[in-house]
């Protein structure tokens, strides 16, 4: 099993893969700041402002059995994060994990988080998880669009939108780009991440 992932976006960029680690703290501080107020409010769904708590600091890098957070990293930038995504293990289901995701305004549209995407679903069946959910506002159009790209199965419940997943079944992937891609990364990083 390895935890640090060297691969290359479908641009051509290489980049690194690994969990966040407590020497991340100011990368992460500085990448939430580096967030539009809209990205920051749709990760979040309150206006944040520009400091991300210690507390939160602490909850993403600090890991365990019950959550992961994963972060896509460019070595030839200044600041090398692009995005992150994590697990958190429901509390009453261990079979079942939230998901989240964030990645910055100026690298939307690259992959990362399809990428992220894929790293979170492995991490999640090697601990043990079988179904995952991720959870959108229904005005952020983009992101509910991406999680039906990846074959999340959706509902309304009034305020939010809640997509879902079984992570033993690639037959609930549609027939999309974003799709198509997802299932690449899980072909790829499967010996990696499952076997490895």
């Amino acid at each position: 099993m390895k935890d640090r992932l060297e691969v290359m976006l479908r641009d051509g960029t290489p980049v690194i893969v690994r969990p966040l680690v407590e020497e991340d703290r100011a990368v992460v501080a500085e990448s939430y700041r580096r967030l539009s107020p809209e990205a920051r409010y749709h990760r979040f769904w309150t206006r944040t402002g520009e400091m991300l708590g210690d507390a939160l600091l602490d909850r993403l890098v600090h890991q365990g059995p019950n959550h992961m957070t994963w972060a896509v990293l460019d070595p030839a930038r200044e600041l090398p994060g692009l995005g992150a995504a994590s697990w958190w293990r429901d509390v009453n289901d261990e079979s079942h994990a939230e998901v989240s995701a964030s990645v910055l305004d100026r690298d939307q549209g690259r992959g990362v988080g399809t990428l992220l995407f894929a790293v979170l679903w492995l991490t999640a069946m090697r601990a043990g998880i079988s179904r995952m959910t991720g959870y959108t506002l229904v005005e952020n159009r983009r992101a509910a669009r991406w999680l039906i790209n990846c074959g999340g199965d959706g509902e309304w419940d009034g305020y939010k939108l809640a997509f879902h997943w079984d992570l033993n079944n690639l037959d609930c992937l549609p027939e999309t780009h974003t799709a198509a891609d997802l299932a690449s990364w899980l072909a790829d990083l499967s010996p990696v991440l499952l076997e490895g």
